[in-house]
């Protein structure tokens, strides 16, 4: 859209009100020019994306999917998200009742008892008079003004609907990320069960060398030490497990319960992830394209800014009767009006001229903020890819840490069970392989959230209809109008 100037506008309106049409700008995209690949990516753009593909189609964990589907009819935000879409679509339409005719009626009925003062003796006179009307009025929408409105107000329904969606995505992917820091705790603690298992058998080996007089004091209390530090991660991790068991049950719209488990963390499979093109990122993003339903609605908020400036013309009538009852006789006769009215501004201290202004510049900002929602798509796409790349190459090599740490302690127990090494050989070797296993763990996790974070910044698809009631849910207390009143 090209810049626009108020200082211009006062020129503009005499020719615009006589062609009498739409006076506002038509909505013209910003243009955007994208990179043709996205950074740290290593093939070319493929044809197609994994983010095309539903969510079950990604995760292959039943009980995750059997999750994901739990939170899509249950959670709250969503249930939110769909009846804000409700609220907008009813918006659209008091926004498209305001250029349809406007009916009303009335009723009025009245009596009075009169004393009328009389030489000989007062006497009263009775009157009375009924009466209904029927009116209508109608906007004539010569300068676009409602339909501007009313193209806001859609924009606005696109916009909440895109917002949904985003709601979708985020909500499957925290409930993923989450499923797979669960299983990723498990697994930590498993390995911390493991290394207390290992350090208790550590203590008794260097309890019965004390106990024969074969070795000194210090190594049991160094192996009842690091048994003890176990003990102690063993219950921070129950904790934690506790605590993200609680965040996913929120999640799906439950109070705090257990999860199930499905397949542990060592036998979840990377997907393979083929990215599409750069461009098809801003047909799939929901909040790119919340931002440019917002854009839209600005650039419709322009022109109802635009059209304030010309008169409101429309035509207003009625047509009803009136009776009166007068000392025992009735008269009645008919009522009508038929009117074609014209309102519009001449001075207003200029602030339609602010009004236009402050429109101009919202537009100004949206177009700014679709930008930046591109860009950070873009990074977040980017660092997703660097994640997976750079993930990939670290749990290569911590298996192979792993490996080579858990040899040296099986020798150095032998070492030491034989007497050619120090105790201090066996427990450095078992400190140093149970982080590592630790490490090995955080890091699948972190490659399988990497897939979850880029299908969540590619804007990966469902099929709602598979997925989603198109209805919010239907509360107990609602108020319903009447039948009888009026639309």
């Amino acid at each position: 859209m090209k810049a626009r100037s108020s200082g211009g506008l006062g020129a503009v309106l005499p020719a615009l009100l006589v062609s009498a049409c739409m006076v506002g700008p038509e909505y013209n995209k910003p243009e955007l020019t994208v990179p043709d690949m996205f950074r740290a990516q290593i093939a070319a753009s493929e044809s197609t994306s994994f983010a095309d593909l539903p969510w079950w189609s990604v995760f292959q964990d039943d009980v995750l999917r059997a999750l994901i589907s739990e939170a899509l009819t249950s959670n709250y935000d969503l249930q939110v998200a769909v009846a804000k879409i409700e609220q907008a679509r009813a918006m659209v339409g008091v926004a498209q009742s305001a250029g349809r005719p406007q009916i009303g009626y009335e009723a009025f009925g009245a009596g009075q008892n009169e004393l009328i003062p009389q030489r000989r003796s007062p006497d009263t006179v009775t009157y009375g008079s009924f009466g209904g009307l029927i009116n209508a009025a109608w906007e004539l929408d010569l300068w676009g003004r409602i339909r501007y409105s009313t193209e806001a107000a859609r924009a606005n329904l696109f916009a909440q609907e895109d917002v949904r969606r985003g709601v979708i995505l985020i909500l499957v992917s925290e409930i993923a990320a989450g499923y797979f820091r669960l299983i990723e705790l498990d697994r930590e603690l498993l390995i911390a069960e493991e290394s207390a298992r290992v350090f208790k058998n550590t203590l008794d080996l260097f309890t019965s060398r004390y106990d024969a007089g074969r070795d000194s004091r210090l190594p049991v209390e160094r192996a009842q030490a690091a048994y003890d530090s176990s003990n102690a991660d063993i219950q921070d991790l129950r904790r934690e497990i506790a605590q993200q068991e609680n965040a996913i049950s929120t999640l799906v719209g439950a109070y705090p319960r257990v999860i199930e488990r499905g397949r542990p963390l060592t036998e979840q499979s990377i997907p393979e992830t083929p990215l599409g093109s750069t461009t098809a990122l801003l047909q799939r993003r929901p909040d790119i394209l919340q931002a440019e339903q917002i854009m839209i609605g600005a650039n419709a908020q322009i022109g109802v800014a635009v059209a304030d400036f010309f008169p409101k013309v429309g035509l207003s009538t009625f047509f009803g009767g009136q009776g009166v009852y007068s000392s025992g006789n009735w008269a009645g006769f008919g009522l009508w009006n038929l009117a074609l009215s014209a309102a519009g501004p001449i001075y207003t201290g200029g602030r339609l001229n602010e009004v236009y202004r402050e429109r101009q510049a919202f537009w100004d900002e949206t177009v700014a903020r679709y930008k930046q929602t591109v860009l950070v798509a873009f990074r977040e796409t980017s660092d997703a890819l660097v994640a997976q790349e750079t993930l990939a190459l670290r749990r290569t090599a911590l298996q192979s840490q792993v490996r080579a740490l858990q040899q040296s302690s099986a020798l150095a127990l032998i070492r030491y069970d034989s007497g050619r090494a120090s105790y201090f050989e066996v427990l450095e070797a078992q400190q140093q392989l149970f982080p590592a296993e630790d490490a090995l763990a955080q890091t699948i996790r972190d490659q399988l959230v990497a897939v979850v974070n880029l299908y969540k910044a590619l804007g990966g698809g469902w099929h709602e209809s598979d997925t989603l009631p198109l209805q919010p849910p239907t509360n107990e207390v609602r108020f319903d109008v009447p039948a009888r009143a009026g639309g």
